[in-house]
């Protein structure tokens, strides 16, 4: 596979770096944004690599930015609310590039609580996205007294969580998901950075993005 494509797009606040996967025959975009940029989260990080590998095979270019203050990406951590805006641009660029197709969002850990505040900002705006896909979500209290206010996503959003994830606990994603009516799949064993298990990853999500079998008449 060859290597992705390194542009620098204007940001609210500077340059904002991003790693772009473009395929001819894609009929979608999806974004992917990374964990906190404070612990050592970027655009390289394995389940955001992961996630875009699932989203390319099932025929979208693929964007992983970096938040800013991370690699070539301007501006300072403003916990969520910037990096809102950052991707909004990434998205605006990825609409200019690659035309008005349909967009999928993708997040790990932090980067799973801001595509939360960009879906909806989009649905707001009247374009949701057509999917979303959550990984280890940024709910309720953290460690490091950090404390994250998921917004409430559509009902088909994809939530993959890890039974032993100890930087989120999974209670805390179920009690987000509770008034939503909102699945969460759980993988057995697993921690915050699914060591071992990122194939299953791409699994559940190539089969939720899958077109339905057709019915079979009796």
């Amino acid at each position: 596979m060859s290597r992705p494509e390194r542009v620098l797009i204007a940001g609210p606040s500077g340059l904002i770096e991003v790693f772009v996967e473009a395929d001819n025959s894609a009929t979608g975009i999806a974004l992917i944004a990374h964990p906190h940029p404070l612990f050592g989260g970027t655009a390289e990080h394995k389940v955001v690599t992961t996630l875009a590998r699932a989203f390319r095979e099932h025929g979208c270019h693929t964007l992983r930015p970096n938040f800013r203050g991370v690699g070539a990406s301007e501006g300072e951590h403003d916990h969520g609310g910037l990096e809102t805006d950052d991707l909004l641009a990434v998205l605006e660029y990825a609409w200019l590039r690659f035309g008005n197709m349909p967009v999928y969002l993708a997040g790990f850990s932090f980067g799973a609580f801001v595509i939360t505040r960009l879906a909806k900002r989009l649905q707001d705006a009247g374009n949701p996205a057509l999917r979303l896909v959550l990984v280890g979500t940024a709910a309720g209290y953290v460690e490091g007294a950090r404390h994250y206010t998921s917004e409430a996503v559509a009902a088909d959003t994809v939530v993959i969580h890890g039974a032993e994830d100890e930087t989120v606990p999974l209670k805390n994603v179920l009690e987000w998901a509770l008034p939503l009516n909102l699945p969460v799949v759980v993988i057995p064993g697993a921690d915050h950075f699914f060591h071992g298990r990122l194939q299953l990853i791409r699994d559940i999500v190539q089969r939720a993005l899958a077109p339905p079998r057709p019915v079979m008449p009796k």
